[in-house]
């Protein structure tokens, strides 16, 4: 597909593009504000420790990962994974991503429904995509139509993942940048403007990814229609 111009124009350099541009909004916003002390002057740990005691998040469990910006919420195990720029810094930086993710727990803890709609499809996404490759190259190799629709099919339940995906992380940092006032974190307009930069351009990826998927989607119907 690499060398077909439709595909090249109209999925390969936009999310080319899309992805590249949104990488560079995150690096650039953690860059800045991970160089910017907050108004409390505390580590991503302890904003976790201050939101779990002044909120109404329960408290779950912290653990350090590798690497940067790899911080994530595991709702198998119920723990929060923070990088060590994350938990140990007393950035703007560190405090708008481990309430982000504080966020996550937030939506479990209450049943969310994004976050239930999101957990049904998860299941079926982890093996649709591929095996919805398959079908799509095996139907076009083979010259089916009905092969490639199906594996359409398949590949869709990854892009509805990926669409869900887009209002969860909103939500999530909507409710971090709530519980950072809850808990009287955001004390300064620094706090405020920064961590809401750092937040946003996080979203951008999302965004980026599901417009991405979107557009692979419709590049494989019409190869779909073409061969119908």
């Amino acid at each position: 597909m690499i060398f077909d111009s439709t595909y090249l124009l109209l999925v390969f350099i936009p999310t080319l593009l899309l992805s590249l541009g949104a990488q560079f909004f995150v690096r650039s916003a953690y860059s800045r504000w991970s160089n910017v002390r907050n108004g409390s002057g505390v580590s991503g740990v302890q904003v976790a420790q201050q939101i779990f005691s002044r909120t109404n998040v329960r408290a779950v469990q912290l653990e350090g990962v590798p690497g940067q910006l790899t911080d994530h919420f595991d709702p198998t195990s119920n723990i929060v994974r923070l990088s060590q720029g994350i938990a140990s810094t007393p950035s703007v930086a560190a405090m708008a991503v481990v309430a982000h993710e504080l966020g996550h727990v937030q939506q479990y803890q209450q049943n969310s429904v994004l976050i239930q709609m999101r957990q049904f499809l998860v299941p079926a996404v982890t093996f649709a995509p591929q095996i919805g490759y398959l079908m799509i190259f095996a139907g076009l190799f083979l010259r089916y139509s009905g092969l490639i629709w199906l594996g359409i099919a398949l590949f869709g339940v990854m892009v509805v993942f990926m669409i869900l995906t887009l209002p969860v992380e909103i939500d999530a940092s909507r409710r971090g940048l709530a519980l950072l006032e809850q808990s009287g974190l955001m004390t300064t307009a620094e706090d405020g403007s920064g961590a809401r930069q750092v937040l946003t351009a996080a979203a951008l990826t999302y965004f980026a990814a599901a417009i991405s998927a979107v557009l692979q989607l419709f590049y494989f119907i019409s190869l779909a229609n073409r061969r119908s």
